[in-house]
């Protein structure tokens, strides 16, 4: 694994990548308030065929946030991210990506079809707000919150309550948790500032993926989790409306959370190199 900077003026973008030159292309772009380390696991299991490419997206681990909300709004955000793919020097590649990362990676295909191979969601991008019964502003309200108050006096505490939230823990995963952690202030918190979390819940909201799963390349696999049971009524009617209105195909990974490639590793490995044989490459 090696992690380094490319420069955009003033700014920065962190990469993290995975694998040798002339290997397929994997690129990988994280859910809301998570860093590229996201992957780790995952990574560490494809690195041998595949080279994977992620970055913290902006306002995330060591990545320049955008200086306006607009510029997290979806049409913005891809051509951001095609700029930052040309300087990465990647033609085609594979798109690989979890919750609101599947969200951006929808609009990048709609607008970039021709460099994409194909596209794995990791239980993202099928969630549509307009049926989420939750307000903008109240979702706002909230994420600005939970995102600026969550502050420990030492890593030691900011590790214990990590580990409360996931169903297992492994020593790669101890990596990518401490990834979301930045000292400031003499505290441990997170690393993403509330503000930044609004304006893409705000972004989220303005531009819904239903609206364009009829003009999306029916090359997508969705990886969809099934925990908590409160929600599986509303992820399963939106997962078959995802499903109907792109083509694409959707496989339900049993006791699995939302953090779905933490839960079970393995079977995201799996179900990639399946996609990648069957006539995707």
């Amino acid at each position: 694994m090696k992690r380094y900077f490319l420069k955009e003026e003033d700014k920065q973008i962190r990469v993290t990548e995975w694998g040798e030159r002339g290997k397929p292309v994997i690129f990988c772009l994280h859910g809301l308030g998570s860093t590229s380390l996201s992957f780790i696991e995952i990574a560490e299991q494809l690195k041998e065929d595949y080279r994977l490419i992620a970055i913290d997206a902006p306002g995330h681990g060591k990545t320049s946030a955008f200086p306006s909300g607009e510029q997290y709004e979806m049409d913005n955000m891809v051509d951001w991210l095609n700029n930052v793919i040309d300087q990465l020097d990647i033609d085609h590649f594979y798109f690989l990506s979890h919750s609101w990362g599947s969200f951006v990676a929808l609009f990048y295909v709609r607008k970039f079809e021709s460099r994409v191979r194909g596209s794995i969601l990791i239980d993202g991008g099928y969630q549509t707000k307009r049926l989420a019964g939750q307000s903008m502003e109240e979702e706002v309200a909230y994420y600005e919150k939970d995102f600026d108050e969550y502050v420990f006096e030492d890593w030691e505490g900011f590790f214990s309550r990590e580990k409360e939230a996931y169903t297992r823990w492994s020593p790669l995963l101890e990596k990518a948790v401490k990834d979301l952690g930045v000292e400031r202030d003499n505290k441990v918190r997170w690393h993403m500032r509330g503000k930044d979390a609004g304006h893409i819940i705000r972004a989220m909201h303005k531009d819904e993926t239903e609206d364009i799963y009829q003009s999306l390349s029916s090359n997508i696999l969705l990886l969809r989790a099934t925990l908590p049971e409160r929600v599986e009524v509303q992820r399963k009617n939106t997962a078959e409306t995802f499903q109907q209105k792109t083509g694409g195909t959707v496989k339900v990974v049993s006791n699995t959370t939302h953090m779905l490639h933490w839960d079970n590793p393995t079977i995201v490995v799996n179900e990639i190199k399946k996609y990648c044989n069957e006539g995707n490459r």
